[in-house]
């Protein structure tokens, strides 16, 4: 079965980070993890080392990692539940500024050797 990532860069409204990550963690992960080809998600906040001077449009990351030969389907449903009772959507989301990308994976995951 063919692993792939999706990558989404989220902003929470205003100044309610905390409403939107207390939903983002407990509500919308678990929503997502329930529609079948997502396997496994973690979330991020951007860090203050970065390379160079570079900047973010986006605080927040989640990677969400799907195993399914058919992802167009698995964001089809996803697609499909959001704002739905399956999938509870947040104002606290700002879905003004969002990325999302699927990437599939092109080779193996490679480690440091110790």
């Amino acid at each position: 079965m063919a692993k792939h990532v999706f990558v989404v860069m989220t902003n929470a409204t205003g100044n309610r980070d905390a409403e939107f990550n207390k939903w983002y963690d407990n509500q919308h992960i678990p929503d997502v993890l329930r529609v079948p080809g997502f396997v496994a998600a973690q979330r991020f906040k951007i860090s203050d080392a970065q390379l160079g001077d570079a900047k973010s449009q986006w605080k927040y990351l989640a990677l969400y990692e799907l195993e399914t030969d058919n992802p167009a389907a698995s964001l089809k449903e996803l697609q499909a539940r959001l704002g739905t009772p399956a999938m509870v959507m947040s104002e606290t989301l700002d879905m003004s500024n969002l990325g999302a990308f699927m990437f599939t994976a092109i080779g193996d995951r490679v480690t440091a050797k110790k």
